[in-house]
């Protein structure tokens, strides 16, 4: 028995961070949570995330536990939101005011490290907020404050930079005037004296000579086809969090094959944050969405109804919700290489921080379907192939592909996001980063694409 005594207690499995640990009284198999606890130490993250974003428990049964440990009222109807509710100030800090009388001055939808300072007592001060899922309080604040939610998507950059957004002027007037000076400079041609016209004939060629000699000598830089070797990658606890942003508008037929080619990625479940943006109307996809039971990682965005009704206006409402350092959207058809944002991590970890986007390869893979695809095929070949590379090589500006585009989040909100009224929407934001003095980078990893196969399409 002394001898027993002097060897002391035998140590003990170590204590569950307190995240979760309070989920143990609730009845949730300690086994489960050891096992979030363990992923979150592999991955550098709480352990609340780890549980939530690799899919072992679901949102809603952890923040009515939560609720309970915080002897809180939890929200799973309506939430009466107050006057200073704010879009998407709210949403970031996980807080929102109550109406008077609702039983609660605020409701609390607290995430990671949040979750371990409200149990320890350090937050909030005075009466206990009602707690509700991030999810539930996400919906209502979209359903409080639509319009307000599409004015910022569709105006923030106008309001903010007028001077890099397109805005709201009529276009008819000046594509009116350029059909009348190109008009008049047609007919006036043949009256100009000799040596003018041979001025101006040979000016234009030497603008298409100057263009050729371009793509003549991208063909001579060197751009790999598969990804250079890593010396030391980085491992899960340094990676940082990532942000997919995935824009859908009548997709329901491709979400399963989507949400199978997003689910392949080699990337730390705990650090992935994909977000599917679609239009609140649009019922078809939300509901293919609905159909799949999806972690918590991934989340659904339906965008209030408002104009213009673009791709860049959906993807504006997500930005300020985006959680990861580094971002990247794709479109709905999009396969990406499964090791994508693990290189894409690696890249932007080397370089310098005026390295702020990276353009992945899209690759037709579909070109024997028609002679349409074959030229598409031909065409991606062409520029994410040959011209970005060089355009990377050269630090020159780069219009941006439009998927597999990879950004540092906080560059991208920097200039606060994309112009709404402008469909090539990315093009314009590689411009904007070359205008802030920003670099673009080629990332040599393919994303696959299916092309269209007839001229309607």
């Amino acid at each position: 028995m002394s001898f027993l005594r002097f060897l002391g207690p035998s140590p003990g499995p170590p204590a569950l961070p307190p995240e979760i640990a309070f989920l143990a009284d609730a009845g949730v198999d300690p086994e489960l949570l050891r096992r979030a606890a363990d992923l979150a130490e592999a991955s550098g993250t709480d352990a609340a995330t780890a549980l939530l974003r690799a899919g072992l428990m679901d949102e809603e049964p952890y923040y009515r536990a939560l609720a309970q440990a915080l002897e809180a009222e939890y929200l799973d109807g309506p939430i009466p939101l107050g006057m200073g509710a704010r879009f998407p100030d709210s949403l970031s800090l996980g807080m929102a005011p109550l109406v008077l009388g609702a039983g609660a001055p605020a409701v609390l939808a607290p995430r990671g490290r949040q979750i371990a300072e409200l149990l320890a007592g350090r937050s909030p001060r005075g009466r206990m907020p009602a707690v509700t899922s991030p999810t539930r309080l996400r919906a209502a604040l979209f359903a409080a404050m639509p319009k307000a939610i599409a004015q910022y998507a569709a105006d923030d950059l106008e309001a903010k930079a007028p001077g890099w957004a397109f805005g709201t002027r009529p276009l008819g007037p000046g594509l009116a005037l350029a059909a009348l000076i190109a008009c008049a400079g047609t007919l006036a041609f043949e009256a100009l004296p000799p040596i003018l016209a041979l001025i101006l004939v040979v000016a234009a060629q030497t603008l298409f000579l100057a263009m050729a000699m371009f793509r003549v000598g991208a063909l001579f830089i060197p751009s790999p086809t598969v990804p250079p070797p890593v010396v030391a990658p980085l491992n899960d606890r340094d990676l940082p969090t990532y942000t997919v942003l995935v824009a859908l508008y009548r997709e329901a037929r491709v979400v399963p094959r989507l949400v199978s080619a997003l689910a392949r990625f080699d990337y730390p479940l705990a650090k992935l944050d994909l977000k599917f943006v679609v239009e609140a109307d649009d019922a078809g996809t939300i509901a293919a969405l609905a159909r799949i039971p999806l972690p918590a990682r991934f989340e659904v965005i339906a965008v209030p109804d408002g104009r213009p009704r673009t791709k860049p206006r959906a993807l504006n409402v997500a930005l300020p919700l985006a959680r990861g350092e580094l971002l990247v959207v794709y479109d709905a058809e999009d396969v990406p290489d499964p090791g994508q944002l693990r290189l894409a991590a690696e890249i932007f970890a080397r370089a310098p921080a005026s390295t702020a986007c990276l353009q992945g390869r899209l690759v037709i893979d579909n070109p024997e379907d028609s002679w349409i695809a074959r030229c598409f095929a031909l065409e991606y070949a062409g520029l994410f192939d040959v011209l970005n590379p060089a355009l990377a090589h050269w630090h020159l500006p780069m219009p941006l592909g439009g998927t597999s585009m990879h950004v540092r989040t906080a560059v991208l909100r920097e200039l606060h996001g994309w112009d709404a009224r402008n469909v090539t929407e990315d093009a314009d934001l590689g411009m904007r980063l070359a205008c802030a003095g920003y670099h673009v980078g080629d990332l040599p990893s393919a994303t696959i694409e299916e092309a269209p196969i007839v001229l309607r399409a």
